[in-house]
């Protein structure tokens, strides 16, 4: 249903407290989820496609 992406802790934590400067800047808690959330997908979905680029250039270095 959902693309989920999986956080350590760590990440965890980092976004928590992006979203928290983020409502302390003026914008709401749902808005600030949002934001935060989509940067997550997003840069999610970038590391996804750099690692399927790498991995097809591996094969196609292998198949010379």
């Amino acid at each position: 249903m959902f693309n989920s992406t999986t956080l350590t802790h760590a990440e965890q934590q980092i976004a928590a407290e992006r979203i928290h400067e983020l409502m302390a800047n003026g914008m709401s808690s749902g808005e600030a989820i949002q934001t935060i959330a989509n940067e997550i997908r997003e840069s999610a979905a970038r590391a996804k496609a750099q690692q399927k680029s790498e991995q097809e250039l591996a094969e196609d270095f292998d198949s010379e």
